[in-house]
């Protein structure tokens, strides 16, 4: 694979809460790893939450003894969600912090995905496909048919995640399985991004540009040129 990533602390923040890892070498069993969090709390929780959170998965992917991507997936979480929960339970100054994470690894030509939150995973070839589903109130709305996209893009509630990592001490998150072509491209990104710019600019920035590293150094000035209110992070996978 082709991969790049970028993180940016945007405009308006003073703080970076996004965290990503982006590796195209085996971690444990897999044969590549790309993991984009964007952290939720106080003036440190949220930046710590968000390492802790991809830091933990990493260490558990890579000390693994299950076999199935699924598998290991959820075990990670799991670890992942129990360790910034308890961090979060011990130390004051990390109390009610947690994180979104989008999580996955191409194995063969199957793409195995891993989500909680809002941060997103698209597939870019003929077109763009949004693969995670957010778990915010806005998509809660726009599936029960009160509101429109568009208008989910501008409503006032539209920062209200519904799932996320270390709240509780349980989580659920949702996984996918899909095929891949040579020439596909996997685009993980947060919020920062995909509140700036609409999905139809992005896959057209994302085709237009010479390499995946311009398309990305594109997509952070773009987002921060339409206002740059929210952290930007964007990981890109291109597979050969």
């Amino acid at each position: 694979m082709k991969t790049y990533a970028k993180t940016d602390v945007g405009r308006k923040r003073q703080m970076n809460q996004d965290y990503f890892y982006c590796c195209d070498n085996p971690v444990g069993s897999f044969h590549n790893l790309f993991i984009v969090a964007d952290g939720m709390g106080g003036h440190k929780a949220g930046d710590h939450a968000s390492k802790l959170c991809v830091e933990s998965i990493v260490h558990s992917i890579a000390s693994s003894r299950h076999s199935t991507p699924v598998t290991i997936f959820n075990e990670a979480v799991m670890a992942a969600n129990m360790a910034v929960y308890k961090e979060a339970r011990e130390n004051s100054q990390y109390e009610g912090m947690g994180t979104t994470v989008v999580a996955c690894t191409l194995q063969d030509r199957t793409l195995y995905v891993a989500n909680i939150g809002d941060s997103r995973l698209y597939l870019i070839n003929n077109g763009i496909k949004q693969i995670t589903s957010d778990h915010s109130l806005v998509e809660e709305m726009v599936k029960n048919g009160n509101i429109t996209e568009r208008e989910a893009r501008i409503h006032p509630q539209k920062n209200i995640i519904t799932r996320a990592l270390g709240i509780d001490d349980r989580v659920r998150a949702d996984y996918f399985e899909i095929s891949v072509e040579t020439s596909d491209i996997v685009l993980m990104c947060t919020d920062g991004l995909t509140n700036m710019i609409e999905d139809d600019d992005i896959e057209y920035i994302v085709k237009h540009s010479s390499s995946i590293e311009k398309a990305v150094e594109v997509l952070v000035a773009k987002a921060n040129e339409n206002g740059g209110y929210d952290n930007i992070t964007v990981i890109l996978a291109e597979v050969v």
